[in-house]
């Protein structure tokens, strides 16, 4: 069994919680509370190798959607929006930061004058697959904090935490009547 742990920042404001509202049940707090810490210093520690390359979490975002593509590297700016999963007035930015930048080209689609195309320039292919390569290392160096068998654990229980939240109709969803 593991030595238990020293408090931390999230369990002095539970102990605080739990002395100003003795009739709430603040556990939760230690689950959600060390997951939105954990992922700001993460998104820092990412955000670290992006900007080495000079960009932002979007813009990388984008080229590494464009990269998953596969030949020729190209996706409708309405497919890339889905693929990142932001608004596409928010992806018009960034594809305009890139095209500025010569990392990527928009051209009409070939099958609706209308529609539009963007691509990745053979500079924006060479940089995202330098860049990309320095973000898994970053992520190998940030997930070997944990072992082999608390990383695999971690990522069972995320996968289906995430699975619920982002369904909750999911087999196995523990709603309970009345809301919460």
């Amino acid at each position: 069994m593991d030595a238990p742990h020293p408090p931390d920042r999230v369990a002095r404001i539970q102990a605080d919680w739990r002395r100003e509202r003795p009739d709430l049940d603040v556990t939760p707090q230690g689950v959600i509370g060390r997951l939105h810490r954990l992922a700001g210093q993460l998104t820092e520690e990412l955000n670290l190798v992006y900007g080495r390359y000079g960009l932002g979490e979007g813009e990388f975002d984008v080229l590494c959607a464009l990269r998953r593509a596969g030949e020729p590297y190209e996706r409708a700016p309405g497919e890339l929006a889905a693929h990142t999963m932001v608004t596409t007035g928010a992806m018009t930015k960034r594809i305009d930061r890139l095209e500025r930048a010569g990392l990527v080209t928009r051209r009409r689609s070939d099958d609706d004058q209308r529609g539009r195309i963007v691509a990745l320039t053979r500079p924006g292919h060479e940089l995202i697959d330098r860049a990309f390569t320095d973000h898994i290392r970053n992520e190998h160096r940030l997930l070997n904090l944990l072992t082999p068998g608390e990383a695999e654990a971690l990522e069972g229980l995320l996968t289906t935490w995430l699975s619920r939240v982002e369904d909750p109709r999911s087999e196995g969803s523990s709603r309970s009547a009345g809301g919460g």
